[in-house]
């Protein structure tokens, strides 16, 4: 199964940023391209990266810059690129926060071989350090507030639907009944009827199920409430 891991390439040269990211979404990457840091910017806001791979000669905010702004609010894997083999820039991202500093030009393969090691490095400590659950092909990430299909992509998910979601999660192979489920839901007005909880159930298997009308992730306890069916990995 290819790894979906989502790879964006901030790079101003257009002829080396395209054949990058296409050489990344033929190993099966999830990629996306950037010109400069406004661009990256727009990215992340609605797709959340685990890795990029920054020029550092950018123009308007550099790749140095980027790195050090990223690194204070984010562990998100970073790659420097430079034409410039002079130790100062290297010293400097490294200090700033960047995992690896690769010198233009440089072999596909061996960026490729960095990507991978440092991808499974940061994969594994957020495991650690993040509350992340896999099940049946998604990806719950219960602190950065998203959810990843089976392909790889963002799922929409208001609020209440993740909540609802994240108590299923904590507490699987348990029966939680619509009162339990709905104390949960943090917005939820005083006196709001239980039977909101079968409303967000069916729109979360819409979005998860494979057969909705057959439910495999989110199961009904009938006269119960609902239960975490699916394996957690």
């Amino acid at each position: 199964m290819p790894d979906r891991s989502h790879i964006v390439v901030v790079e101003d040269e257009p002829v080396t940023r395209m054949t990058l990211t296409s050489y990344l979404d033929a190993q099966g990457y999830r990629t996306s391209e950037a010109e400069d840091s406004s661009e990256l910017d727009a990215i992340l806001q609605h797709d959340p990266a685990d890795l990029l791979i920054i020029d550092i000669n950018l123009a308007g905010k550099d790749g140095l810059e980027i790195t050090r702004e990223l690194r204070a609010v984010s562990e998100i894997g970073i790659i420097l690129v430079s034409a410039r083999s002079d130790d100062v820039d290297r010293i400097v991202g490294l200090e700033l926060g960047a995992d690896d500093y690769v010198v233009k030009p440089f072999n596909k393969r061996e960026l490729l071989a960095r990507a991978k090691n440092l991808l499974r490095r940061t994969q594994a400590a957020r495991q650690l350090t993040r509350n992340v659950r896999h099940f049946d092909g998604f990806q719950l990430d219960l602190s950065g507030r998203w959810l990843t299909s089976r392909e790889g992509d963002l799922v929409p998910l208001t609020r209440a639907e993740f909540e609802l979601l994240k108590i299923l999660t904590m507490h699987p192979g348990l029966v939680l009944s619509r009162e339990r489920l709905m104390q949960g839901i943090t917005h939820r007005s005083d006196g709001v009827n239980e039977r909101t909880a079968d409303v967000l159930v069916r729109r979360l298997r819409a979005k998860l199920e494979r057969d909705p009308r057959a439910p495999q992730i989110n199961s009904t306890a009938h006269g119960e409430g609902y239960i975490f069916t699916a394996a957690l990995e």
